[in-house]
């Protein structure tokens, strides 16, 4: 779990800090002293290695010393700049595949403390059409990636695969009167599974954000998620909240399973795909499915 190692990142680099700290304050001067005293006893005439055994460092205190800043470096980096993030599923189909790995920028949204989540220091808020790390309302434990569809206030319609939008007036008082509906194309339809669904890809244009989506042609859905006195596949975006979904439309479990995204459960935006591998997956059958064939070096670089 990325929350887990987080901690447990903080709490090994303090700890090799705080036993760095403390020999160099309580024993380091002692050592040095002896070694002043043998130095002095010999006329300065005693090998490197000698000196050493005279005062030696301590084994646990070496490696706390060795490792401490390397650590500092990564957590700072990982804590407060960019973190690296494994896409697990499908659910963000076509833009992101299962293999890639991303680079989230972690201050986009705000720089957190890494452990208990706290705001530092406010920066910006996510626009639609955001591709967004967050901490999954149901498991705070679970990372999640969605793309930012509702912002606060926002009155979001999902019928017939179409998002429709009415902002909010607060924050879009010129086009708050009236329920827009999204732009989308239809690029191409193909078989995509053995279980004979019709799956489009298609276009979508969120906020200045255009990407691709898929969705399955023969299904239509009612989504559980249903807030008090609402309509079915219509929710009102409470403030403070955003509404995520996947570009893999009917192979997403989103906010239209769960609900909204906390502002403080943001984690980052996704900016950058560093690598991308093809898995075994049953290919190559004296091989694990986990183990990786190939790298897909076309789908490196920066995403939307």
């Amino acid at each position: 779990m990325a929350g887990y190692f987080a901690i447990f990142l903080v709490v090994i680099t303090v700890a090799c800090g705080f036993i760095w700290l403390i020999d160099a304050k309580l024993y380091a001067p002692a050592r040095r002293e002896r070694i002043a005293i043998a130095q002095a006893s010999t006329a300065g005439n005693i090998e490197l290695d000698e000196l050493e055994k005279i005062a030696p460092q301590p084994v646990l205190a070496e490696t706390a010393q060795s490792i401490f800043p390397i650590l500092f470096i990564i957590t700072i980096f990982r804590s407060f700049l960019f973190e690296p993030f494994q896409i697990p599923s499908g659910s963000m189909m076509p833009t992101m595949l299962v293999g890639d790995f991303i680079l989230v920028q972690k201050y986009t949204y705000g720089v957190h403390d890494p452990i208990w989540r706290s705001e530092l220091i406010e920066m910006d808020t996510p626009s639609r059409g955001d591709i967004a790390v967050f901490k999954y309302p149901e498991d705070e434990r679970l990372d999640y990636i969605k793309r930012v569809v509702g912002l606060p206030g926002d009155r979001i319609v999902y019928n017939n695969k179409q998002i429709s939008i009415q902002p909010s007036c607060e924050r879009d008082p010129e086009h708050c009167k009236e329920l827009k509906v999204v732009a989308m194309e239809s690029e191409s339809v193909y078989e995509i599974n053995p279980y004979g669904d019709t799956v489009a890809l298609g276009s979508e244009l969120l906020g200045d954000v255009k990407h691709n989506i898929l969705f399955n042609i023969n299904r239509e859905y009612q989504y559980p998620f249903v807030q008090a006195n609402g309509k079915a596949n219509e929710w009102l975006v409470p403030e403070g909240h955003y509404f995520m979904m996947g570009d893999n439309r009917d192979n997403s479990q989103d906010s239209r399973f769960w609900g909204f995204v906390r502002e403080d459960q943001l984690v980052g935006k996704a900016v950058f795909i560093w690598m991308s591998f093809v898995y075994n997956d049953g290919a190559i059958n004296w091989l694990p499915n986990w183990v990786p064939v190939d790298v897909r070096f076309s789908r490196l670089g920066s995403v939307e």
